[in-house]
Parts: structure tokens; sequence; C-alpha cells
């Protein structure tokens, strides 16, 4: 605890430096910053738990074969493409979800773990004895339950872009019986632990003169997660955020402690999460952690089957230099309005006790600029609001994504994961075709040169950290173009209409 303590602390004046110079996402998303300090508004809405996926799982007694039976079916019709490896990964999520069909961990929410028989203390500050804070004296309970089976061991499948991991993990998620289980988004989640920890820090007694408080908010909330699920299915598990790497290993070694199965999809194996991120020794304990608890399995067939997508539902990708680019984003935005019934004119949502003005909005329909949504401290909690608000967003002038640009580039890739997940659906008008949207071109810029001076770096290392060389948003560009590209089909756009339901 006194170890993560001094992180937490480095991490703060850190980023106190960044923010200084209008800089703070280059280390941390805008509601980390927040957590952090502390200072979050909680506007008493609903948690964020309300982002989590609500697709229909009817369960059915036959769960097993009939997951397998789905994926047989598919392919039968020509609705999906025989694969080997896809075949094999649908193998291990089948024996998973047998093995938990009727699986519960309450046996193991009563073990205590270490930090929290002391995740709140209250010691005279003049008189705190050192050492005794982060002792864990263990229990007769921990000795009666430490020969407890271990729980189910869960599966991370890593590959490449559109070979099909989140379609096999919804298949697993829908058929299994459990009703304990959730299915998230990771970005989702870990918005959801920082939210957490902040009413947790809020739900602490008022610090009395001349003493201090040692606490752990970490455990805390991974014993609220535990207690209302065990089984936790994560779409796109990546970090690029200083503030989760450093809570991860805590954060997760508890879920799994207290009997949490974990199913999540990546495009990065474990030992590249996190790769030549700040700090990343403090992140590496993690990594054994998930392989302790995960069985790894690589799904990659070579083949982006998004890219063999169909039936194309007219143009939502325009080129600035095309000839009447504009006139043809205004005359489809006035055709979807007609159906809205519902007046033109702008909408203010709250973010977190901030106000998110968006100038152009019609029912469902939202018309921004690539500024307003990325080119502003924005975030996923921001993406995450829009995406309950509207079914289609319009996103004009998006520039080159060069390296100068790369923090713009960062929070287009979490822009266009969360309405990928949460089937928002996009008409894009920018500066060049989409594969070559992003340019590995260009240098960092003064800003960049000014953090490195406020972190104490040599020159070197904006050669070798990801926060500096764009590392992580040259390789997740990948996945963007991907998904943008099955985003302008014909079944997705099917699939992203909600005019139907708010009528």
């Amino acid at each position: 605890m006194a170890h993560y303590s001094s992180l937490l602390a480095c991490s703060y004046r850190t980023t106190i430096n960044v923010l200084r110079h209008s800089v703070f996402d280059r280390i941390i998303n805008y509601h980390c910053i927040k957590t952090i300090q502390g200072c979050i508004l909680d506007t008493g809405g609903t948690s964020l738990q309300s982002s989590y996926s609500t697709r229909s799982t009817t369960p059915d007694i036959h769960g097993l074969s009939k997951t397998v039976a789905q994926y047989d079916d598919l392919t039968q019709r020509g609705t999906l493409r025989e694969d080997g490896h896809q075949r094999d990964v649908l193998q291990h999520l089948a024996q998973l979800q047998e093995t938990i069909k009727s699986y519960s961990n309450e046996i193991y929410l009563d073990v205590p773990t270490p930090n929290e028989n002391n995740s709140t203390q209250c010691e005279e500050k003049d008189h705190a004895t050192p050492g005794k804070m982060n002792e864990d004296p263990i229990s007769l309970k921990t000795q009666e339950t430490s020969q407890l089976t271990p729980p189910p061991r869960g599966l991370y499948i890593h590959g490449d872009v559109g070979t099909g991991k989140t379609m096999l993990m919804d298949m697993f998620y829908s058929h299994v019986e459990n009703s304990r289980k959730k299915r998230v988004h990771f970005n989702s989640f870990m918005l959801d632990i920082h939210r957490r920890i902040h009413r947790w820090k809020q739900s602490l007694p008022k610090r009395g003169r001349g003493k201090m408080f040692t606490y752990d908010p970490i455990s805390p909330v991974a014993m609220d997660i535990s207690n209302e699920t065990c089984l936790l299915c994560f779409d796109e598990f990546q970090v690029t955020d200083i503030a989760d790497a450093m809570i991860l290993k805590q954060l997760f070694e508890t879920l799994f402690r207290k009997g949490v199965v974990v199913v999540a999809t990546s495009n990065r194996p474990p030992n590249d999460l996190y790769k030549n991120g700040l700090q990343r020794d403090t992140f590496l304990p993690f990594i054994g952690v998930l392989e302790d608890y995960c069985q790894t399995i690589c799904l990659d067939s070579g083949t982006d089957y998004r890219r063999l997508s169909s039936t194309p539902t007219g143009r939502q990708y325009y080129c600035t230099g095309e000839a009447d680019a504009e006139a043809f984003m205004d005359a489809l935005f006035d055709e979807l309005a007609l159906r809205q019934r519902r007046a033109m004119g702008p909408r203010v949502l709250t973010v977190l006790g901030r106000e998110v003005v968006l100038e152009k909005t019609c029912g469902l329909l939202a018309d921004c600029t690539f500024h307003q949504l990325c080119g502003t401290p924005t975030g996923a909690c921001d993406y995450l609001e829009m995406a309950g608000h509207f079914d289609t967003v319009f996103i004009r002038n998006v520039p080159l994504l060069t390296l100068e640009l790369k923090d713009q580039a960062r929070r287009f890739i979490t822009l266009i994961d969360t309405f990928y997940d949460l089937k928002v659906r996009v008409v894009i008008q920018a500066k060049a075709p989409l594969e070559a949207l992003f340019s590995h071109s260009g240098a960092g810029d003064f800003r960049d040169r000014q953090l490195l001076d406020d972190l104490g770096l040599s020159g070197v290392a904006a050669e070798q950290l990801s926060l500096f060389t764009a590392e992580e948003e040259i390789f997740a560009f990948k996945r963007t173009v991907s998904r943008l590209l099955e985003m302008q089909t014909d079944a997705y756009w099917k699939q992203g209409d909600r005019t139907k339901e708010s009528n």
C-alpha cells in the first residue's frame, strides 16, 4: 500500500505539471485526472454500469451445444466463413461455459485478501509506527479457507483486427446460463472503476486535526464488483493510461481471488500490454497475475473479415477535396432528420458535472466537427454519453492525423471504439481516404519537449516511450480502419437504427 501511495503521489505531481502546459491527456484521460485529484462531481446520475452491454441472453439448458450449433448454423448458411482458428477458440469458450454453468463465487467472498483488513486506518500523525500500517495478520478464517479449490480459469483471447474475437465472445456470453455476468467494453469498465473509487473516498469520515488517513480504495471497489458478478467479459482489453496501469494489478488480483472469472479480447498479447508505457515496470507484475488466472489463446487466421463484408449502405465517408462533399453530407443529414420528427437545434449533455454543448442535433442525430469531438479535452466518458443519446453522428473536417496530432488521433480512436461497441453510426468527412488518414510523418511539437522537461526525462525517452512516439496510436489505428469499414455496411446501419425505438 505504501508503494501504491508513493506511485499515486508521483503520478499526481506529474499530472499537475502536465496540466500546467495543457497536455494532461498525454499521461491520463480527463476522467482519471479528476479521479486522482478527488474532485469528480457526483451528479447523482446512473452508474456507468448502465453502459454495460444489454445483449439478449435468453438462457437455454442446452447452452453448450447451442453455442457450437449457432456457429455451425451461421457457417452452413454462408453468414460466416468456416475458420479452424475460430472453431478452436470456440471449443475453449464452450468448455468454460459448461464449467461456470452453475458456478458461484460466494465461497471466496469471505476469504480476506491482502490490504482488506486495513483498507482504512486512522492513526496519530506524530505517533505512527513505521511498518505497522501495512501488516497483514493471518486470520483463522484465512487458514481455514486457504485450501479452497481455485476458481475456474478465464480466457484471454488476442489476435489481429477483424478475426472474430468479439463475435465469439458475444456468442459465448449469450449462451452462458449464469445470471451473475456482465459484458462491458474495457474503457467503460475503467471509467466505472474510477467513479467507484471516488465515491468510496467520499464516504470516508472527515479527517480530524492531527490525524492522517491511510486507506486502500481499490480493494473495497473490487469487492463490490465481486459481490455483483462472477463472470466479467471484456471487449478490447488495452492499457494506454498510467492511472489505469498503476491500479490494475491490485484490482484484478482481488477480483480473481474473490472468484471472478474473466474472459477478454485484445489486439495485443499480455506481454505487449502497455508496451513502452511510462513507468511500465510498475505495471509488469499485472501481466503475471493475468496469465495465472487466464489461459492465453491466439486467434489470428490472417484474415480481416470486416474487409470482406459486403452490401455497403451508400456513402458514409467523404474526402474534403471531393466536389460537393459538404452538400452531400448536408443532404444526407436533412434526409435522416425528416424521419426523426423532432425539432433541430443545439443539445447540452452533462458529463461528470461538465456541460458538453453540441450545436446541431435533431432527435437521434448529431452533426459535429472533429475539433468539437477530438480537438478539446474529451474522452471515453463524453463519447459514452453521446452514444446514449444519438444513433448517428456526423463528424466533419477530420484532418490528416500526423504525429503532431497524436493527442487528437488518440481521442478519435477512442471515439470510434466507443461508437462501434454501442452500434452508433458515423458519417465522416476527412482530409484523406480512410486507409491514409493516419500518417506516420512529422514529429512531436514543442509540448513534447516541455513534457520531457517536466518529467525529468532525456531526449532518448522521446524515441522510446509510446507517450511520445505514438506507437500505440499507430498500432490501434489499424483497428479503427477495420471498424470504420464495417460501420459502413448495410448490416451495421440496420443494427444501429434506433428510430423505431424512439417513436
